[in-house]
C-alpha cells in the first residue's frame, strides 16, 4: 500500500496540532510523500494499545499474572523467607543445587559464542556483503523509520542529522518522529527545523500506558513501508544500514522477520560506567546474539535498530504496549509465530549511561521488562513447549530466566562468604551447616560466572578495536553488584508500578562527546 498526503514539501514545520487528509491506495511500493504533522485521533490510539490484549490475552502484560503464577510465587516467597529464618543453610543449599544447571547453561553459551567468533568469521545468512541496491536494479522496498521521542529537545537537532544521513532514497523512506501531545518542549525544538517531505511528525494523545511501544503501535498504523525499522533518540545508525537490511531480506527465506543491528557506544571513555556498559553492549551483540541466531535460539532484540518484515510484524500484532522491554518480548512472541531474527553487519552508536542514576534507572527498566517477558511467556508453559520445541524452550529458561535468577540470587554469595568469615568457617565450606561439595559448586558458578563474562567481553571488545577496555573486565564483579542492585528495584516496582516508564535522559552531542571511532565494525 501506499500514502499520498498534502505536505508542505519541505517548508518549515509548524508543530501544531494540524491533520492532514490521507488516502490510502493499493500497494505500499509508490512514492511516499508525507504529511508534515499529524495528530492521532484517540480512537486510532486505543485500536493500536488495546490490539494485542484483545486478540491475545495471553501474550499480554496488561495482566500482570495468571492466578496459578501468583499462587507458585506466593508459595515460592514464603518458602524462601521461611527458609531464611528457619535453616539458612539448607535453604543456601537447595538454591545452589537448583541453579547449577541453568547457570552452567549460561556459562557454555558464553564459551560457544566465543568460540564461534573465531571459528567463522565468514557472513553468515543474515550477514553477508553488502549487495548496492542502486547498481543491482533491484526494486527497493519501502522503508518505515519509526522514532519515539518524549522530553528529548536537546537531542532533536543530531537525530535529524543522522536520519538525513541514511543512504536510500528518499521517495522509498517514511520517516516518522513520534512525539507525545503534552511534551511541549520536544514539539517546539521540532518546530525551528526544516524538514523534507519524507520526514513528518506524528502527535500521539494522552494516554495510558505512556510507553515507548505504545507510541511504535500508534505510528506503526499510520506509517507506510514494506519494512519497518525502530531507532531511539540519541541514536547514530551507520548510513548504509536500511541497505544492509534489505538485502538481508531480500536474500532470505521468508521466515526471517527481523535483522539487529550491532548496537555500540561512542562514549566508553566518560566514566568507569560507561567503559563497563560498552564491554557489556559489545559482548551481547556482537557475540551473543548472533550465537543465538546460529544456533536458532530465541532472540530477545534490542530496543532499537530492529528491522521487520511489515507483514510479519502485523501478523504477530506489533509491540506490547504493556512490556517496558516490548523489544525482548517480541523477539520471543516471534519465535513462537515460527518466525526467526537474525544480524546485519552494521552498527548503531548510542550513548552509555555516564553516571550511576541514569544507568540505575534505564537498567530498573530492562529487567522489569524481563521479568514482564518471563511472566507473560511461561503462562502456559504445555503450549510454549509446543510452540518453541524443546531447543528454544530450554533456551528460553537459560537466556531470560536463568538470567534474572542470577541478578537476583549473586549478591547472597557475598552474604554467605561474610558468614563465613564471622563464623570462622572452615575454607571448604561456604557457611556452617554445607557440605564441602556443594560449597566448591557455589564458588565454581561464580567463578565461570565471572571468567565466562570476561572473556566473552575482551574479545567482543578487542575485535571492535578497542583494546584499552579489556583490562576493564577486572570490575565485573562490581558491575553485577549494581545489576543485582536494579534487580531488587526492578522486583520492587513489578509490585507497585509495573507499567512505570522510567525515562533514560540523552544528552545533546557536544564537547566531542558522540565521536565515532575509526573502527566500526569487529574485526
Amino acid at each position: 500500500m501506499g500514502v499520498t498526503a498534502d505536505h508542505n514539501g519541505g517548508g518549515r514545520v509548524a508543530v501544531g496540532l494540524g491533520r492532514p487528509k490521507i488516502a490510502l491506495s493499493r500497494r505500499w511500493r509508490t512514492r511516499i510523500p508525507a504529511p508534515a504533522v499529524r495528530l492521532i485521533s484517540a480512537n486510532e490510539t486505543r485500536l493500536a494499545t488495546l490490539r494485542l490484549a484483545t486478540l491475545r490475552p495471553d501474550l499480554s502484560s496488561s495482566k500482570r499474572l495468571w492466578r496459578w503464577q501468583a499462587l507458585v510465587l506466593s508459595v515460592l516467597v514464603l518458602a524462601v523467607v521461611t527458609g531464611m529464618i528457619v535453616a539458612p543453610h539448607k535453604l543456601a543449599l537447595v538454591v545452589t543445587i537448583a541453579l547449577a544447571p541453568p547457570f552452567f547453561a549460561v556459562y557454555l553459551l558464553r564459551l560457544l559464542a566465543v568460540c564461534a567468533a573465531f571459528a567463522d568469521r565468514r557472513a553468515a545468512r543474515t550477514r553477508g556483503a553488502t549487495i548496492d541496491l542502486r547498481s543491482a536494479g533491484c526494486d527497493r522496498p519501502t522503508y518505515a523509520v519509526l522514532v519515539a521521542l518524549y522530553d528529548e529537545a536537546d537531542i532533536v537537532p543530531a537525530l535529524v542529522d543522522a536520519l538525513l544521513a541514511l543512504d536510500y532514497p528518499v521517495g522509498r523512506l517514511a520517516i516518522r518522529l513520534v512525539v507525545e501531545e503534552d511534551d511541549v518542549s520536544t514539539r517546539r525544538a521540532l518546530g525551528k527545523l526544516i524538514l523534507p517531505p519524507h520526514i513528518a511528525i506524528l502527535v500521539v494523545p494522552r494516554g495510558m500506558p505512556r510507553t515507548k511501544p505504545r507510541a511504535l503501535n500508534v505510528a506503526l498504523d499510520a506509517t507506510p513501508g514494506d519494512l519497518v525499522v525502530v531507532y531511539d533518540a540519541e541514536d547514530l545508525p551507520e548510513p548504509d544500514q536500511l541497505r544492509k537490511a534489505a538485502s538481508a531480506f531480500r536474500d532470505a527465506p521468508a521466515d526471517l522477520a527481523c535483522v539487529q543491528a550491532r548496537l555500540n557506544t561512542f562514549n566508553p571513555d566518560e566514566s568507569w560506567l560507561a567503559r563497563q556498559f560498552t564491554i557489556e553492549y559489545s559482548a551481547l551483540f556482537d557475540l551473543i546474539l548472533p550465537a543465538l541466531e546460529r544456533y536458532r535460539l530465541p532472540v530477545p532484540l534490542g530496543g532499537t535498530s530492529n528491522h521487520f518484515r511489515r507483514a510479519v510484524l502485523q501478523r504477530v500484532l506489533a509491540w506490547d504496549p504493556y512490556n517496558v522491554t516490548e523489544d525482548a518480548d517480541l523477539g520471543i512472541r516471534l519465535a513462537r509465530y515460527g518466525y526467526s531474527v537474525g544480524t546485519i553487519d552494521s552498527t548503531t552508536w548510542e550513548e552509555a549511561p555516564p553516571r550511576f542514576g541514569i544507568w540505575l534507572r534505564q537498567r530498573t527498566r530492562w529487567l522489569k521488562g524481563w521479568m514482564q517477558t518471563y511472566l507473560v511467556h511461561m503462562r502456559q508453559p504445555r503450549r510454549l513447549l509446543g510452540e518453541l520445541g524443546w531447543w528454544g524452550f530450554a533456551g528460553l529458561q537459560v537466556l531470560m530466566g536463568a538470567m534474572i535468577a542470577s541478578a537476583l540470587v549473586h549478591p547472597w554469595f557475598y552474604v554467605l562468604l561474610a558468614q563465613k568469615g564471622l563464623e570462622g568457617s572452615s575454607a571448604a565450606g561456604v557457611a556452617s551447616g554445607i557440605p564441602p561439595s556443594i560449597a566448591w559448586l557455589a564458588y565454581a558458578n561464580l567463578l565461570l560466572g565471572y571468567l565466562s563474562v570476561a572473556l566473552v567481553g575482551a574479545v567482543a571488545v578487542w575485535r571492535r578495536g578497542r583494546k584499552h577496555l579489556v583490562i576493564h573486565v577486572l570490575l565485573v564483579p562490581v558491575y553485577w553488584l549494581a545489576i543485582s542492585l536494579a534487580a531488587y528495584r526492578a522486583l520492587g516496582q513489578m509490585v507497585t508500578a509495573p507499567f512505570h516508564w522510567e525515562k533514560t535522559q540523552h544528552r545533546a552531542r557536544r564537547h566531542g562527546v558522540g565521536r565515532l571511532p575509526s573502527q566500526s565494525q569487529p574485526s
